[in-house]
This record gives C-alpha cells, sequence and structure tokens, in this order.
C-alpha cells in the first residue's frame, strides 16, 4: 500500500506495540498480562507491518523459516520444563517443588519457572498469529 499517513503512523505505532509487548510478555507473572495477550500485541506489531508494506516485505523482515522454528522451538521447551517436573517426582510443569530457585520476590527473575513458561507462551502466540495471518492473505490471493 502507497499512503504516506499508514506509512507514518506505522512507523510511529510498530516500535511501541514491539516494547509493550514485550513488557506485557516478560512481566506477566508480576502484573496484568502475561504470554497471551503479549504475543498477541507483538503479532499486531508485525501484521500492521504486513498490511502497510506488503507481504513480500514483511516475510523479508520476518522469514516463514525462522517463524517456524521460533514457534517448534518455544513449544520443545515448554515441553521439556513440564517434563521436568514429572522428572524430579511431581506433576506436568511443577514449579518451585523441583527445587528451581524462586528469586527475589517482585523481581522479574522470581516464581520459578513461571516467567520463562510465559515468555515462552508468548513466542508461541506472536508466531501463531503472524503464520494464521499470512496464510489468510494467501488464501485470499489465490482467489
Amino acid at each position: 500500500m502507497n499512503d504516506s499517513v499508514l506509512s507514518v503512523a506505522a512507523r510511529v505505532i510498530i516500535p511501541f506495540a514491539i516494547v509493550y509487548g514485550s513488557y506485557v510478555t516478560v512481566y506477566g507473572h508480576l502484573s496484568p498480562g502475561g504470554g497471551f495477550p503479549g504475543g498477541t500485541l507483538l503479532a499486531t506489531a508485525v501484521v500492521l507491518y504486513t498490511l502497510t508494506y506488503g507481504k513480500d516485505r514483511a516475510s523479508r523482515k520476518a522469514a516463514h523459516h525462522i517463524s517456524e522454528r521460533l514457534e517448534s522451538g518455544a513449544l520443545f521447551i515448554y515441553i521439556m520444563i513440564g517434563t521436568y517436573g514429572i522428572y524430579r517426582g511431581g506433576t506436568f510443569l511443577t514449579n518451585l517443588e523441583t527445587g528451581v530457585p524462586a528469586g527475589e520476590f517482585g523481581t522479574v527473575l522470581s516464581a520459578g519457572f513461571i516467567p520463562i513458561i510465559g515468555i515462552l507462551i508468548g513466542v508461541k502466540v506472536a508466531n501463531t498469529v503472524i503464520r494464521l495471518f499470512h496464510a489468510m492473505i494467501d488464501t485470499e490471493a489465490d482467489r
């Protein structure tokens, strides 16, 4: 699309969406938010970029094969963290009972595995939304 107003608005909004989405994802265990809303905010930045500059240019910034690897890697690490709880004698995703250090209350590195799980969910959700959006664009282009 060749709209200068949309282009300027996107250049202003996209960095804020990325920073705020990252904040919501990382601090989800300390404040309202978490992986799902943070990942959705991160995905909106890529969707806005795609709508503003086109799928070809967006694919160069966020390549499909990288998105696939991030999504698969996040899911794999999530499953490994979950099975670690079983390995240590608890249930799937057992947290502090496995001996994981709790960290200092109120800091980012607190709550054991919870912040890591929130980030992994954010990566998974962001990549899923981006891939679904690109699939819808491809389907529409095939018509």
